[in-house]
């Protein structure tokens, strides 16, 4: 009997987790199958080269070159936002130490090499949370772009083996609150 199990009478709170834990690894082991295909991997390799900040870099300089001085305030809302970002996923990807899906399973395969060794939150898809809200915040009609790209961001993750669903959900938790935390002290 497992030490999970809820009739084992040990670590009965740990049940709901295990449950969990194998509903992400069977859905990430899902997802991950459109890897095999080379042009879905191929467009999903691309997401995430450029949902690793070439994305955001991209839109902040377009937006200064476009706005000028309107865009100031926003750019440097997300530069603010981003740094944030960027030091609480790093802090707890050394305090939760999870490994990366395709470290664990040998049926997951990697679609590209990780930026880092551990695997909660994704970082990726916490930033480009975070960069949507407060640039959608300032320019309402860059919902069109951002949104949808930010959802590809977060999907790349899983199809590349690289998270778990629950990383990329935590990663977009986290990355909504720290931008509505940042907007609402602007």
């Amino acid at each position: 009997m497992s030490t999970c199990d809820p009739g084992s009478g040990q670590n009965e709170l740990w049940f709901p987790f295990e449950r969990l834990s194998r509903w992400g690894r069977s859905l990430c082991l899902h997802v991950n199958r459109a890897a095999r295909q080379h042009a879905i991997c191929a467009t999903f390799r691309v997401l995430s080269w450029l949902g690793n900040g070439k994305f955001w870099y991209a839109l902040k300089l377009a937006l200064l070159l476009a706005f000028r001085g309107q865009a100031a305030q926003a750019v440097m809302h997300m530069i603010a936002t981003g740094v944030t970002c960027t030091l609480l996923y790093k802090w707890l990807k050394r305090t939760t130490l999870r490994p990366r899906p395709f470290q664990v399973d040998t049926d997951i395969v990697c679609g590209v090499p990780p930026l880092a060794p551990f695997s909660f939150p994704s970082g990726h898809t916490l930033h480009a949370v975070a960069f949507s809200m407060v640039a959608v915040a300032y320019f309402p009609w860059l919902a069109w772009l951002v949104l949808p790209f930010t959802l590809l961001v977060a999907l790349s993750r899983v199809v590349l083996g690289l998270h778990y669903p629950s990383d990329v959900l935590a990663g977009a938790t986290i990355g909504a609150l720290v931008a509505c935390l940042a907007l609402e002290i602007a």
